[in-house]
């Protein structure tokens, strides 16, 4: 489907090098020939062992210009809290009508914020929601009393991330139709947050390298070292 176009972008990339930021953006809106605008992602692989706990990177990070996407947010709360949700944009807001819709299977959802009195009831569908990356979690501001805030942020470009089994994080931090100028500023927010997380028990090496692609273009190397000065 993508080959000719691919092998074409793939062409343009010395694969083996590594660019400053600036010149990777620009290689990457360049390369990109689709129809549709093609969301632009980041990859770091850390030099850490998430198999330990002390070595897990989590957080989230408010990237300037937004990811371009429209988020959907599912608000799960007492009534108390419902009409707060609704006026800052919830897409969805319930409690024991949403949790019973997520256990018959429904999960038409990117983000869901909970009230810290629900997360007892919640956990009950923490199996379907966890390996989907919907679980609620204050560590992320998605367990909060402040649901307002919490909604506008996410609805704002507010991510979240978390480092894999193998020790790679990557997100989302655009659209191939931002400008190389929005594009560089959201990467580097989200690696200087990264960068900020690096635990303690962390040896050695800890960003191995960085990557930025678009949806089906071959990834581009970024340069690390003014990162990690």
């Amino acid at each position: 489907m993508a080959g000719k176009k691919y092998r074409n972008a793939f062409g343009k990339v010395a694969v083996h090098s590594e660019y400053d930021l600036q010149q990777a953006v620009e290689l990457v809106k360049e390369i990109t020939e689709l129809k549709f605008d093609a969301s632009v992602d980041v990859a770091m692989k850390l030099g850490v062992d998430p198999r330990h706990a002390d070595q897990v990177v989590r957080g989230t990070v408010m990237l300037p210009h937004g990811t371009g996407k429209t988020v959907s947010v599912l608000v799960v709360c007492n009534e108390a809290k419902a009409g707060e949700a609704e006026e800052a944009g919830a897409d969805f807001v319930g409690f024991e009508d949403y949790i019973e819709k997520i256990q018959n299977g429904w999960t038409e959802v990117d983000v869901i914020i909970a009230t810290p009195d629900v997360m007892g009831k919640l956990g009950k569908v923490g199996k379907i929601l966890g390996p989907r990356g919907l679980m609620p979690n204050p560590k992320s501001g998605t367990v909060t009393m402040d649901v307002a805030k919490a909604v506008k942020e996410v609805k704002a470009g507010k991510i979240e991330f978390r480092v894999d089994k193998a020790g790679n994080v990557h997100a989302p931090v655009g659209k191939v139709s931002f400008g190389a100028e929005q594009l560089a500023d959201n990467v580097t927010s989200f690696i200087k947050e990264v960068v900020r997380l690096r635990p303690s028990a962390a040896k050695g090496q800890y960003i191995r390298n960085i990557s930025i692609s678009s949806t089906m273009s071959p990834g581009i190397r970024v340069k690390k070292e003014k990162f990690v000065a």
